[in-house]
C-alpha cells in the first residue's frame, strides 16, 4: 500500500568540550518477547517504573509503543495531528523549535481533540523539548521561544512558560507536560547541567519528567549517576540507524536501568533494514507492510517505543494496527514457530544484540 519513505528531522550531533570515560555495560544476549514489550512500554504500572524522577505524585500519561512525531509539519501540524489523534495514537511528540516545529498547533490540535471529545488530556502522553541555541535558527530570533542572548536559565524559563501555554486547554486547570526532553547536550557538561537542573525545577507540578535526546552514552551515564543531577532522565530519544550502531551499548544500558528507549529514523534511517530476509518474512507471515513488521522489530528489542512521522491517514491506521497483528501472529501457533528465529536473525542484521 506504500510506496515512499517517511522523512525525519535531522539533527547535527553537537561537538561536546568534555571527555568521559566510556560506561561499561554489560552483555545481555537473551531474547525479548514483543509482547512482554507490549505491557513494558503501555502499562501504567510499567511506566510508573520507568519514571526514574524521585517519588511524584502526579504522574505522565503511559508512553505508547508508537508516539506521532510532528517534525517538518509545518502549516499541516494541527491537521496531521488531530488525525493522529483519530487514528488512535496516544502520545504524540514535539519541540519548542520552531525551525522544525510547529509546537503552538501541535497543542491546537490536542485542545481540539479534546474539546471534540476525541481524548482526555490524561489520556495523551505529550512530550516536547527545550531546544537551546546550538539548534534553533538565529536568523529569525522572533519566532524562538527566548532570547538567545539572555543567561541560560532564562531561556529553559522562557521556553517552558511558552510550551505550557500551547498546552493550555482549560482556564480552570493547569497545564502540564508529560515529559520535557533536553533536545541535545550542549558544548559542555557544566552547561548541560545548569540547562537540566533548571528543568528540575518544574517536576512534577508542570513537567511529570524528564529525558535528553540525541545524546551519547557517556553523557547519559553522568545524567544517571552524577550526585549533580537530583531528577534522573526517564527517557532518552536517538536515532536509529547503522551510523551510530543501531545504538546498541545505550540501548542495552537502558535497558538495564529500564529507561525507555525512543526510535527515530527508524525507517528514513533504514533502507536496508527494510528489504532485509527478516523484515520481508515477518511482514510475508504476519500479513503487514514491511515498515509495520520493522517497527515490529525494534519494538522487540525491547524497552524501546517508536516515533512515527507518516502523513498520510490511512498508514496512521495500519502503523497502529498492525503492530497488534505482528503481536498476535508472534503469540499464535505458527508465530511461536517463526518468531524467534526472525528476531535473533534481526539482532544479527544489526550487528548483534547487546
Amino acid at each position: 500500500m506504500r510506496t515512499t519513505f517517511r522523512a525525519r528531522r535531522p539533527f547535527s550531533l553537537i561537538t561536546l568540550s568534555l571527555s568521559i570515560k566510556k560506561a561499561h555495560v554489560k552483555h545481555n544476549s537473551s531474547l525479548l518477547n514483543f509482547n512482554h514489550h507490549t505491557k513494558l512500554i503501555a502499562s501504567p504500572r510499567s511506566q510508573a517504573l520507568f519514571a526514574r524522577s524521585f517519588a511524584m505524585d502526579m504522574k505522565p500519561a503511559p508512553m505508547p509503543k508508537l508516539l506521532y512525531g510532528t517534525a517538518w509539519k509545518k502549516d499541516a501540524t494541527a491537521d496531521l495531528v488531530l488525525a493522529a489523534l483519530k487514528a488512535g495514537f496516544r502520545g504524540i511528540d514535539t519541540a519548542a523549535q520552531p525551525v522544525h516545529y510547529n509546537e503552538r498547533l501541535v497543542g491546537a490540535a490536542v485542545k481540539q481533540a479534546i474539546s471534540s471529545g476525541i481524548v482526555k488530556r490524561g489520556d495523551v502522553f505529550i512530550q516536547t523539548k527545550f531546544t537551546s541555541t546550538l539548534g534553533q535558527d538565529l536568523s529569525d530570533l522572533s519566532s524562538l521561544p527566548y532570547d538567545p542572548n539572555a543567561p541560560l536559565e532564562e531561556q529553559v524559563h522562557a521556553s517552558v512558560a511558552s510550551s505550557l501555554q500551547n498546552f493550555r486547554y482549560s482556564e480552570s486547570e493547569e497545564p502540564y507536560i508529560d515529559c520535557l526532553v533536553l533536545h541535545s547536550p550542549l558544548h559542555t557538561i557544566e552547561d548541560t547541567t545548569t540547562v537540566w537542573k533548571t528543568l528540575e525545577t518544574y517536576v512534577p507540578q508542570k513537567i511529570r519528567q524528564l529525558g535528553i535526546s540525541n545524546t551519547p552514552l557517556p553523557i547519559f551515564d553522568y545524567m544517571c549517576i552524577s550526585p549533580a543531577i537530583t531528577i534522573r532522565p526517564a527517557v532518552v530519544q536517538n536515532r536509529f540507524y547503522p551510523g551510530n550502531d543501531w545504538e546498541k551499548y545505550l540501548r542495552a544500558y537502558c535497558r538495564e536501568k529500564s529507561i525507555p528507549f525512543q526510535a527515530f529514523w527508524t525507517l528514513t534511517g533504514n533502507p536496508q533494514l527494510l528489504l532485509s530476509d527478516p523484515v520481508q518474512k515477518l511482514a510475508d507471515y504476519a500479513g503487514v507492510e514491511r515498515p509495520v513488521a520493522l517497527y515490529s522489530l525494534v519494538l522487540a528489542l525491547g524497552g524501546t517505543s517508536i516515533l512515527d512521522g507518516t502523513t498520510n491517514e490511512s498508514h496512521m491506521v495500519d502503523d497502529l494496527k498492525g503492530i497488534e497483528i505482528v503481536n498476535d501472529y508472534a503469540q499464535s501457533a505458527d508465530g511461536q514457530n517463526f518468531w524467534p528465529a526472525l528476531l535473533a536473525v534481526f539482532k544479527q542484521w544489526i550487528g548483534g544484540e547487546r
